[in-house]
């Protein structure tokens, strides 16, 4: 019996970085294996019918096959996260010599997004406007830059495409995950002191490991163990560690997933079964 883990290829590195750990992971005796997917919808519903044992899902991806499990009967937990996945926050920026003072001010103005699907870039801090009284697309106009659909974000096209736009001067504000607003200014997207905070979101979780009550449990169980024994000390594993952006796993928690559940409610992305409800979404 082997554990089949599914991963999203949003990148050519998912394959270096899964036959690694695949390799890593035989190498301490589980039988392992993975399989990849186009997009995460796909990958949270063979989840939830019993294809895949466990994947490595986006914060939205986890919501959905919390419902489709809920709607089916099933259950699915949470296994790993990672510690970069813990207590991140979306930022709604404007530039440095703007006027703009408060989200109020974002009234009859533009803000760019991520894709339509993005956690981090589209669906909360628009949730956070909202918070503050505007309404999108009505209060205020939104610029959307669909790249990498059905990627939840994780392609960060849309997203890099958004803070560009802010930076040439077509839009008054731009949405981005506080770890990319740093990397944008590193990239010289966004100019050194060019840009400022006018929102911040509170703290949300990202990615995590989720496993289906389908999954052999006690190979989903050392599965889980395995991850958390992973030594940055290690050289072997620190290279695929970078890869995946982090330093070590933690043990998967739910409740850093309320802000992104409203978000999804509030904008009718999925319904409460887990049915995609969005409209202009094709993954």
């Amino acid at each position: 019996m082997t554990l089949l883990m599914g991963a999203v290829a949003y990148d050519p590195k998912v394959v270096t970085i899964w036959e690694g750990f695949r390799d890593w992971l035989r190498g301490q005796g589980l039988p392992f294996d993975y399989v990849l997917y186009s997009h995460y919808e796909r990958q949270v519903e063979d989840l939830v019918a019993g294809r895949l044992d466990a994947a490595w899902n986006s914060p939205l991806a986890w919501l959905r096959a919390e419902r489709l499990a809920r709607a089916a009967g099933r259950d699915v937990r949470t296994l790993v996260m990672r510690d970069t996945d813990q207590d991140l926050t979306s930022l709604v920026l404007v530039r440095a010599d703007s006027p703009l003072v408060s989200p109020a001010d974002l009234k009859g103005r533009t803000v760019a997004v991520g894709a339509v699907d993005s956690p981090q870039a589209t669906l909360l801090p628009l949730a956070l406007l909202r918070r503050a009284g505007l309404r999108p697309g009505e209060d205020f106009a939104v610029r959307r830059f669909d790249i990498g659909t059905g990627l939840h974000g994780d392609h960060v096209g849309g997203e890099r495409e958004a803070a560009r736009a802010l930076a040439a001067g077509e839009v008054d504000a731009a949405c981005v995950i506080d770890a990319n607003h740093l990397l944008f200014g590193r990239e010289g997207v966004l100019p050194p002191g060019g840009t400022r905070v006018l929102a911040q979101t509170e703290p949300y979780d990202h990615c995590t490991m989720t496993v289906s009550d389908s999954a052999p449990l006690e190979l989903a169980e050392e599965f889980g163990r395995l991850l958390l024994s992973m030594s940055y000390a290690d050289p072997g594993v620190r290279p695929l560690l970078d890869l995946e952006g982090l330093t070590e796993w933690l043990p998967g928690r739910t409740g850093g997933y309320a802000l992104l559940a409203e978000a999804v409610d509030e904008s009718g992305f999925y319904a409460a079964d887990g049915r995609i409800t969005a409209a202009e979404y094709t993954p």
